[in-house]
């Protein structure tokens, strides 16, 4: 009898399922104002500024989370992603950085990336 998977390794399979194919899809604005859909932002600020770190923050931390494939690719913008991520990485749940990381080497930590 197969064993039941767990609640984090199903979390894992839901996100990993979003995800795009290269970092490259990811073609969302980098400067100006983001308007999340009720279904991303469902609760609390939905208008976001790009141009204020903090905002940009917030709103790719909403969209990582809630996000289906085509939100990534719409709201996401590749070269913010990958800026961000250091500090990003740190602000989002383990099962969602550990599908990002784990499919894009260029987001993996430094020492991650090495071995």
């Amino acid at each position: 009898m197969a064993a039941t998977p767990s609640v984090p390794e199903v979390r894992r399979t839901r996100y990993a399922r979003r995800l795009p194919a290269k970092l490259s899809e990811l073609g969302g604005p980098a400067h100006g104002h983001v308007a999340l859909p009720l279904h991303l932002s469902w609760s609390g600020l939905a208008r976001f500024d790009l141009d204020q770190p903090r905002l940009r923050m917030s709103c790719y931390r909403i969209v990582l989370a809630e996000g289906q494939h085509d939100d990534l690719v719409h709201y996401l913008n590749r070269d913010l992603l990958v800026a961000m991520w250091p500090v990003l990485r740190t602000l989002i749940s383990r099962d969602i950085r550990d599908v990002w990381e784990n499919a894009f080497n260029e987001l993996a930590p430094d020492d991650q990336a090495a071995a």
